[in-house]
């Protein structure tokens, strides 16, 4: 196998131009994925989990968006960003039954409040409606996971 070294750097102005970086306008899925620590109990539930006990929670944003003049959605910068602040520092290492408003902290019952703290970012910084929430898996364990996406969210509750 043999490698070719570039000769040139590629130069903004000289080499491409401003109206050459975007080369579609499509919606495109962009996915990031976290990982926290935390420890939870179920209320009214027989089992194991009505004991409090911890998780290594994976949590998978995933958001779409049509890209700008420079052939971006969104920065993956962006979305750790957002994802840090609204999901990741409000419950790593915490006690979830204290740190979430009050609800069961089912998986279930999650994943929709993270939704809605990244929807809510986005529409706080402007990026919303370009920038698109389409999906939000969070696992429990390796092999278990809830999962809400914009339709869902966006449907009435009778569906």
């Amino acid at each position: 196998m043999t490698y070719e070294i570039p000769r040139n750097v590629q130069i903004f102005g000289e080499h491409i131009q401003l109206h050459e970086l975007r080369y579609h306008n499509r919606r495109v899925l962009l996915s990031k994925e976290f990982t926290f620590d935390s420890a939870h109990h179920l209320h009214h539930y027989e089992g194991k989990c009505q004991s409090m006990h911890g998780h290594t929670y994976k949590v998978q944003l995933m958001m779409s968006g049509k890209p700008d003049e420079r052939g971006i959605s969104i920065d993956f910068a962006d979305m750790k960003r957002i994802a840090q602040a609204r999901i990741i520092e409000p419950l790593d290492h915490k006690y979830l039954n204290e740190a979430l408003p009050p609800m069961n902290t089912t998986a279930e019952n999650m994943v929709v409040w993270m939704y809605e703290q990244v929807h809510e970012a986005l529409v706080e910084e402007g990026l919303y409606p370009n920038v698109r929430v389409e999906e939000i898996r969070l696992w429990e364990t390796p092999t278990s996971f809830a999962a809400v996406t914009r339709q869902w969210m966006e449907a009435s509750d009778d569906e």
